[in-house]
């Protein structure tokens, strides 16, 4: 496998993506800020393993079938897209959001726990 499998930037297609999930769990308002912020953040790198952890999400089997896809495109040489994240609020007992890339941070874990994950990250409105 490639020692590195992340593009620099996200796709144009992940924001909308993001804006999709982000109105499920908050208001329309809300979302739409997140994914302006998402869309304006730097990126900052975190490893898969504390992306779980704090996000409180299984890591689902290298044979789920978004992952194995993921997977599958990191072996034929293709990069990931970034993935985009809401920080959480430990005192409010709140975990990290992944408003898009759940299967790429839990492909990168199969690949390695340890490796950086570029993500956009930013906080609750």
């Amino acid at each position: 496998m490639p020692a590195e499998h992340w593009k620099d930037e996200p796709e144009a297609h992940d924001f909308p993506a993001a804006g999709d999930y982000l109105s499920l769990v908050f208001p329309p308002g809300d979302a739409a800020q997140l994914v302006e912020a998402l869309q304006a953040a730097e990126t900052v790198h975190r490893k898969a393993k504390d992306l779980l952890r704090a996000g409180r999400l299984p890591l689902l089997p290298p044979d789920d079938p978004h992952v194995k896809s993921d997977l599958a495109k990191v072996a034929g040489g293709k990069r990931l897209s970034p993935v985009l994240l809401v920080r959480g609020r430990a005192e409010k007992d709140v975990p990290l959001t992944v408003a898009d890339g759940y299967h790429r941070i839990c492909a990168s874990y199969h690949l390695d726990e340890d490796a950086e994950v570029p993500c956009r990250l930013v906080g609750l409105p």
